[in-house]
Formats: C-alpha cells, structure tokens, sequence
C-alpha cells in the first residue's frame, strides 16, 4: 500500500458513512505505511478517539469480538481485559492499553485537510443542502468562487454545478499529502455559477472578509515588528 492509497482508503470509509465519524485502530494502522500514519496525524486527518469498546479476544485462536471491561487501579493505569463465556478453561484474558487505541475521521477533518492544503481560511458557513459542506472561497486565475465538499458516497470537492472526486487530486510529497492546486484552480474557473446550491449567495462578501483578514494580519506582524524594534516606545507611537 502507497501513503496515496491509504488516504484514498481512509477517505472512502468516511464517503460510505455519508461524512460521519469512521474509526480506525492502532492495529490497523501498524499496517500501513509508516510515512502516511505520520503524515495523517500531523494534517489532522486522524484525530484521537476514545477507546475502542469491544476487541478480538486475543485468548485463543477462535478470535471472538468480545466486549472490553476496564477496571481503574488508584496508584497504577487501569487494567483492560475480556471475559471469555465459550471456553471453560479461560475466564479474564487481559487486553493491553495499546490494543485498544483508536483513530477517526470525519467529514469536518477533511475540510479542514483542503483548506490547510490550499491556503484558505475555512468558512464559518452551515450547510445549505444535506450532503454538501462549504469549504471556503478558492481561486482560479479568473474568478473566485465557494468550494465546497460532497459526502455522500465518494467525496468529491464541488464548485458551482461542477464536482471532482478528491481521489483524483490527491498527491504525496516531502512526507506530506498534497493537493494539486492547478487542477483546483481550473475547476474553479472552469465551473458554472448557475446553481445557487452549490455557489451560495455570500461568496462575494467571504472573499471581502478574507481580503480584510489579511490586511489585518499584515498590520499586526508589522506592530510585532515595530515593538521588538523600539521597545521602549509607546502605543501611540506604534
């Protein structure tokens, strides 16, 4: 398996379950690359989630998926372990903590994966349609427009009436995982306004507030500047 094959994997579970949470365990994670594990938790495509609740009983070969008891202990980590109901000759099999630790993704974590990977501040923006979450505002070489997700089925990044499946950008360099920004940049342009489910009518207004944030930013790395410059003037000064 490829780091570019495991997110396509990763995202393909969270497409089947219409955007909601999908698990994955550390176990399951031992066995992919060890690069694209990196690479997901640290672009927050795999977030930390609680422990799994029920385990394969590690007692035997019969392999039984059995409810996990976790019993905590005042001056050491609580204990985990199954209680195995099929074989006479074994009762408490213990579970270590490692076994049950899980992972998740979700809909929201690959928002905001392609806002992060295109630079753009995510909206604040609710859903206007089931199934169709606003990223943020993207650019092309001509125009600007909403890009939002589809997550019902296979995730694919919409513009306008125009949708891609987020498969099909998807790269891996430099131990990091990529989107390919001209073939964004052209569905952007590319794509028609004339659905106003896919184009909300405040787009132009976002792209106003992006501009002003901007502005904003500049202004105060330039105060920081000032102030590490000339710190014995005052406010007014600045």
């Amino acid at each position: 398996m490829t780091p570019q094959a495991a997110l396509i994997e990763l995202l393909g579970r969270v497409g089947a379950r219409n955007g909601a949470a999908t698990m994955v365990s550390t176990e399951e994670l031992n066995q992919w690359p060890a690069a694209a594990v990196t690479a997901l938790k640290t672009q927050n495509l795999l977030l930390t989630a609680r422990p799994a609740k029920s385990v394969v009983c590690p007692g035997c070969e019969q392999e039984c998926s059995m409810p996990v008891h976790t019993v905590p202990r005042a001056n050491a980590p609580a204990a985990s372990f199954v209680v195995c109901d099929k074989r006479s000759d074994i009762n408490r099999v213990a579970v270590p903590a490692a076994r049950l630790a899980q992972w998740r993704c979700d809909a929201q974590a690959v928002c905001g994966f392609v806002a992060a990977s295109l630079c753009l501040q995510q909206t604040t923006m609710q859903a206007t349609e089931a199934g169709l979450l606003p990223i943020g505002i993207a650019r092309g070489n001509k125009r600007t427009q909403m890009l939002c997700l589809r997550v019902q089925g296979h995730l694919a990044l919409v513009v306008g009436a125009d949708a891609m499946p987020l498969a099909d950008v998807i790269g891996f360099e430099n131990g990091g995982f990529t989107l390919d920004h001209a073939v964004i940049r052209q569905l952007v342009d590319a794509a028609t306004t004339a659905d106003p489910r896919h184009t909300p009518s405040t787009a132009k207004r976002e792209a106003r507030k992006i501009d002003t944030q901007a502005i904003y930013a500049a202004w105060q790395k330039a105060y920081r500047a000032l102030q590490k410059k000339h710190p014995d003037k005052s406010d007014v000064w600045h």
